[in-house]
């Protein structure tokens, strides 16, 4: 009797390994994303060594091929057009008005397979491989290889479910892109979004300007490559060695480089293809240009090339032949690339030069435009009348949203603080797809709260009318490469984490697991990962705080998401080995303890280190002064830096009363905040304070740093404890950033739930 499961499916509690037995049987279940509906027997289907598939239509004979291809030799198949009397047959078939629902039907007699698209029996397919014993992932010449009796039918909710690599600040070999084009595939995620050129390297053969390859494809070792070299012996981290196959010595100099001829595109194209992923190609312009301006310096404006502030020098949009040329590069790269959309970037582009350069200025007088910025909107839209002529839909970064495209242009939204982006862009009919840096950009650290996050975050927002959600195509996770030169390092950055990505481009919200759910679901996946031998990251150990108060003692416990993991510790303030002292169970404090904690993964090799400290201390004596308001005082500086303690040293630009630690309402551009104040608790107690930003912050009380989050640095939560008698207590908070940024503080209760600071107890 087959046994409905609703949401999530979670069979038996551990899978047992024999080493006496060549049969392995699953008896642990779990399909990610989350299946629509998945019904489970008690009986299986069992392989013969040779079996077949059948095929309904020719069109599927790649995707037989893919399915075989999992087997890894476990299994031989023959592919059949015929599929009346095959083991497994892929048909395709109406279902349901959305084109990539599925329906797999395993029994003991046949294995059944239904979509109307390839890209559904693709998905299909992803759910058999999750069904397969974990060991077909290194198979032995004698495993039996079973399926479980299962009926699945699948839909997911959008229909762009993508990840972006970027290949220029670090780059990837053929084989290490397939290999995360597998893990795509292994969960539904279907757009590649690939980054191709940027200002640290061009990987694209462009064959009418063969210098940019040449010598635009190899840079001499940057700050990036210099900090990650740095990190193998500060992180006591082999995953930032740079692979010695993209390193040249050349006349004293390193040089690092790589790129793709245009038949390697081709050959990745084809793979992506055969599982069922779409590849959009990204030519960033006009700025992120350096690797080309560097061969051709006339794409610039006349002796204008270098570094601005921030950025590099764009190229020149006031001569005709450097439009000729961005034309002619997207011309070939439009026949390496059949999906129909291409990216063209248009992202943080230094605009100074153009003030400056004649051509430039001759240009807006020519086309009766009132600025530099209208400048680069005018490029846009010459690019995408382009793209169209060629057939082809232009993708931007949210910074060409006011260009004036036309509707068929999509927007793809990046920027946190620039949340009009969706409204704005599905209110003109423009597609949009959600990245959303805070919780989609994937080269930003991971903490015990990034998982929870993604997993309840949606991608479509709720204010928007239902005729503009259907213009929401889906949602992407970012791969940025300044600090990931390994393939190691990529698959740490990307796994577990791909799951949750997974989970919220293709479930209904109502049935995405909770986070608790979700590490129970992903232990099967994570079994397959040792096989496979993906350097995924261990979630974070729980039960400290990055400072810890105690008045006596104190008793540390820790836990970790992933059950028997493997935890060893030091004290003295170095980095923990697999020699270090193993963590067999809770720890008495008594004195004020350092402790750094790392983990480990069943094959022996580290995960993160964490550095927490234990502090005993009296409680904190209140002040007595005579406060007048509630809330706090805020000061803006304008500051470019990237130091709290040197804020105020820059241009005071306003000064402001607010209730909560935050951004004030009209501050922008160059941040530097000082706030101030007093903070009044009702008893002697140890208080627990979280203080997230990006970039830095830091939180005094009184003379004493509380919380140190410091430092230029993506969104980053520090969470600190401290013993405050009843009463008054002086605060003051320093912020910076200058390119959007967020800041926010709570207050964490004896439950562990982050709580907003009552206003009331903020005085100035």
């Amino acid at each position: 009797m087959l046994n409905k499961i609703y949401s999530y499916l979670l069979i038996g509690s551990a899978l047992l390994l024999s080493a006496c037995s060549s049969t392995q049987k699953n008896e642990e279940v779990a399909i990610i994303p989350t299946p629509l509906s998945i019904e489970m027997g008690s009986s299986e289907f069992q392989f013969d060594k040779v079996s077949t598939i059948g095929i309904s239509d020719e069109s599927l004979k790649p995707a037989a091929e893919y399915l075989a291809s999992i087997f890894k030799g476990a299994v031989t198949f023959s592919v059949e057009q015929d599929n009346s009397k095959a083991d497994i047959t892929l048909a395709l078939k109406e279902i349901d008005q959305n084109k990539e629902t599925y329906v797999l039907e395993i029994n003991p007699k046949q294995i059944k397979i239904e979509s109307a698209s390839y890209s559904g029996i693709i998905s299909a397919i992803s759910s058999v491989r999750q069904l397969l014993p974990i060991e077909i992932e290194n198979p032995t010449p004698d495993l039996v290889v079973t399926l479980p009796s299962t009926v699945i039918k699948d839909t997911p909710r959008l229909s762009w479910r993508g990840m972006m690599i970027d290949s220029s600040r670090h780059f990837w070999t053929k084989e290490e892109v397939k290999s995360i084009l597998d893990l795509m595939a292994m969960y539904k995620l279907n757009k590649f979004h690939w980054h191709l050129t940027d200002d640290q390297g061009w990987r694209i053969e462009i064959k009418q300007y063969p210098l940019l390859t040449e010598k635009g494809a190899y840079r001499k070792f940057n700050s990036h490559d210099r900090e990650c070299i740095s990190n193998i012996t500060k992180m006591d981290n082999p995953d930032y060695t740079i692979p010695e196959d993209r390193i040249q010595v050349i006349h004293g100099d390193t040089i690092y480089g790589g790129f793709y001829t245009q038949e390697d595109i081709k050959e990745i194209v084809a793979y992506a293809g055969q599982r069922g992923i779409d590849v959009i190609p990204e030519v960033d312009m006009p700025g992120h240009f350096m690797a080309a301006i560097g061969e051709y310096p006339e794409l610039a404006c006349k002796g204008l090339i270098g570094w601005g502030e921030v950025f590099s020098s764009p190229i020149c949009p006031g001569k005709d032949a450097t439009l000729e040329f961005c034309k002619n590069v997207y011309r070939e790269v439009f026949q390496l690339f059949p999906y129909e959309f291409v990216h063209m970037g248009g992202d943080e582009v230094d605009q100074s030069n153009w003030k400056k350069c004649t051509d430039c200025q001759k240009r807006i007088k020519e086309e009766g435009l009132a600025s530099e910025k209208e400048l680069q909107a005018w490029f846009v839209r010459e690019m995408e009348a382009f793209f169209k002529e060629n057939g082809k839909r232009f993708i931007g970064w949210d910074e060409v949203l006011n260009d004036g495209l036309s509707e068929q242009a999509t927007i793809m939204w990046w920027r946190s603080w620039s949340p009009e982006a969706i409204p704005t862009a599905t209110s003109e009919g423009k597609n949009v797809i959600n990245t959303e840096n805070v919780y989609l950009y994937f080269d930003y650290l991971q903490d015990n709260k990034t998982m929870g996050k993604l997993l309840g975050y949606n991608p479509v927002p709720d204010d928007i009318t239902p005729e503009q959600k259907a213009l929401i195509l889906g949602v992407q996770a970012n791969v940025w490469a300044e600090w990931i030169p390994s393939i190691e390092r990529l698959q740490y950055m990307i796994t577990p984490r791909i799951l949750a990505l997974s989970e919220i481009a293709w479930t209904e919200p109502s049935k995405i697991p909770s986070l608790t759910e979700f590490y129970s679901l992903i232990l099967p996946q994570i079994k397959r990962m040792d096989i496979m031998g993906i350097n995924y990251r261990i979630p974070d150990l729980e039960g400290f705080y990055n400072v810890n108060t105690f008045v006596d003692e104190t008793t540390l416990n820790l836990t970790c998401p992933l059950p028997n993991t493997e935890i060893r510790y030091t004290t003295d303030g170095t980095i923990p080995n697999k020699n270090s002292q193993l963590y067999e169970g809770p720890l008495t404090v008594t004195e004020t303890t350092s402790f750094t904690f790392r983990t480990f993964r069943p094959d022996g090799s580290a995960s993160d280190f964490v550095e927490t400290k234990f502090m005993k201390t009296p409680y904190r004596e209140a002040v007595d002064v005579e406060t007048t308001s509630e809330g706090l005082k805020a000061v803006w500086y304008d500051y470019a830096g990237s130091e709290c303690e040197k804020v105020d040293t820059a241009k005071k630009m306003g000064e402001y009363e607010i209730s909560t630690v935050s951004i004030p309402e009209g501050v922008s551009g160059n941040i530097g905040l000082v706030i101030t104040g007093y903070i009044e608790v009702p008893t002697d107690d140890i208080y627990t304070f979280a203080l997230l930003s990006d970039d830095g912050s830091i939180m005094k009380i009184g003379e004493d740093l509380v919380v140190d989050n410091d430092g230029a640095h993506s969104p980053k939560e520090i969470v600190s404890q401290v013993a405050l008698k009843r009463g008054l207590h002086p605060i003051e908070i320093r912020y910076f950033d200058n390119n959007g940024g967020m800041l926010e503080m709570y207050m964490i209760n004896k439950n562990g739930e982050k709580t907003i600071i009552d206003k009331s107890w903020l005085k100035h």
